[in-house]
């Protein structure tokens, strides 16, 4: 099963850039009807077109904002170099919502993209995420 994830947003180009210049991904197909697939992550990513104040859903009283939001979904994206990472991403619009912060198993920042979307950078450090196993485990090579 291939998983796409899309993302909505009101300025195609601006887009583009964020997700091409700030994170590296690169562009695979272009579709007149205003999407765009990036290709580069683990997922190919969907740009989708949608206009500020259109309906997501026929006859819902919710409407798109891309202000910044508040969902139970985010994107985390792993990378080399946190701090060139967040700076690159600035310089492309993003906000800056919890700087660069240490954890077991490396360091996460957290940002919204200029579309209202959350994105934390992750760079895992040591073992990664089997830093925090529970005991400690060895895992099969």
């Amino acid at each position: 099963m291939e998983i796409r994830i899309c993302i909505d947003v009101n300025d195609m180009e601006r887009a583009v850039a964020f997700y091409t210049e700030g994170l590296g991904l690169h562009c695979g197909r272009r579709f007149q009807s205003g999407f765009v697939e990036l290709l580069g992550a683990g997922s190919p990513i969907d740009l989708l077109l949608q206009t500020e104040g259109s309906r997501p859903l026929p006859g819902s009283d919710a409407t798109r904002s891309y202000q910044r939001h508040w969902t139970p979904v985010h994107l985390d994206f792993v990378v080399d170099d946190i701090d060139a990472a967040v700076a690159r991403l600035l310089q492309h619009g993003a906000v800056l919502e919890m700087p660069v912060n240490q954890r077991a198993w490396g360091l996460i920042a957290g940002l919204a993209d200029p579309f209202g979307h959350g994105i934390d950078l992750l760079q895992f450090t040591g073992r990664g995420y089997d830093e925090i196993l529970q005991p400690a485990q060895t895992l099969p090579d």
